[in-house]
């Protein structure tokens, strides 16, 4: 079976680990972390940054650093990982789901903005939702697949309306706005990533923070560290332990001595199932969102055809042709803890998410596997089209 996306470790992973090993630092302390976290922030245009155990930790302690909780509301996309809400109600807020725009994926600025005027009155905190009482005070777009959405449309409303920008930049480290600013000097209140298995970047698991504002980025190292106060065991508050390990953060400086190497790996990948897609009539590239440079974590086509049953044959043929592909993520609105969220119309998400066809896309797939997986898609397309 050829995978989706599995991590390229043939870099210097194992001489930093056993580095760890040897120095005896394999815990949440060591010169690995300090030197991760100041590889993220050089990254992200920032001062500072915090490394933690996920991503989703990332989202989470970002909002209760920001003292977003109870009886607050985020809103995000419906089409994301389902991480990203649950990030906001381990925080203690609730989610305020809205579609994406059809040409890029990315959440929908202006339905966005026309949900809130039309939903929300002026609050001291954000803005206030009528028909529940909650205080909106966030916006956590998502950079799906790697893909920038509008950054600066989305700080610009978030500007209007007196509200926080928490970036879900999971799978978008590397990544860049318009003219090649740096995620965290768009105007953003934070950017969080993710380093799981599947990642561009890998620790094995792991997240972190970045961020312009300094004093975000302490109270999340302080809350992630258990609220510990001085060398004794001493503390001040209720909190988590959500650092990350010396040994993951090896991995991952390692990692990102090959950026540049994954990221161009990527963009080959993305080319080639474009270039394939272009050649059927019912299949269309990813979207390329101009907004920045696009990391293309996943890559593939999509369907744009009538057939409700194609997606499911399609994924089939391609298992029993030892490929690996699995149904994109269903939508926030549509999984079961969230059926009682708040939901704006979903024109788009609705429909897409069975439409998306990641393929396999490890930095290091070779030549001959990429012809594997386009001769097999192929046979399937080209029998389809010839029968439709």
């Amino acid at each position: 079976m050829i995978p989706l996306a599995i991590p390229n470790l043939q870099g210097r992973e194992a001489d930093y680990l056993q580095d760890c090993i040897t120095s005896t630092f394999v815990s949440t302390v060591g010169p690995f972390v300090t030197n991760f976290e100041g590889q993220i922030a050089t990254l992200s245009g920032t001062p500072s940054a915090v490394v933690l155990c996920s991503g989703t930790t990332a989202l989470h302690l970002t909002l209760e650093g920001l003292d977003i909780g109870e009886n607050d509301l985020v809103m995000l996309p419906s089409l994301t990982f389902i991480a990203t809400p649950n990030s906001v109600k381990h925080a203690g807020a609730d989610v305020w789901l809205v579609d994406v725009h059809a040409s890029d994926w990315t959440m929908d600025v202006s339905l966005a903005r026309d949900a809130i005027l039309s939903k929300t009155d002026p609050h001291a905190d954000g803005r206030i939702h009528r028909e529940t009482g909650k205080i909106l005070k966030a916006i956590m777009p998502v950079m799906i697949m790697g893909a920038v959405p509008d950054l600066d449309g989305l700080c610009d409303l978030a500007r209007e309306f007196g509200l926080k920008v928490v970036v879900d930049a999971a799978a978008a480290i590397g990544t860049s706005g318009i003219n090649g600013v740096k995620l965290g000097m768009t105007g953003v209140d934070a950017v969080c990533y993710s380093f799981n298995g599947n990642k561009t970047v890998t620790c094995g698991g792991g997240g972190a923070v970045a961020s312009n504002n300094s004093a975000l980025i302490t109270r999340i190292k302080h809350l992630s560290s258990t609220g510990r106060v001085g060398a004794n065991y001493d503390h001040d508050i209720v909190a988590y332990n959500y650092r990350m390990t010396n040994l993951q953060a090896a991995v991952g400086v390692a990692q990102l001595e090959r950026l540049d190497e994954f990221l161009n790996a990527k963009q080959v990948i993305r080319n080639t199932y474009a270039e394939f897609a272009s050649k059927f009539e019912v299949l269309d590239a990813f979207p390329e969102p101009q907004f920045g440079r696009n990391g293309h974590w996943f890559s593939g086509f999509w369907y744009t055809g009538e057939d409700p049953e194609v997606g499911q044959k399609f994924r089939n043929h391609m298992k029993s042709s030892g490929i690996d592909l699995r149904p994109f993520w269903k939508p926030i609105h549509l999984q079961a803890p969230y059926r009682a969220a708040l939901v704006e119309p979903m024109h788009v998400a609705g429909d897409l998410w069975q439409r998306i066809f990641p393929l396999p896309c490890s930095t290091h797939l070779t030549p001959e596997q990429l012809d594997t997986v386009l001769d097999a898609a192929s046979v399937f397309w080209t029998a389809y089209e010839g029968t439709s």
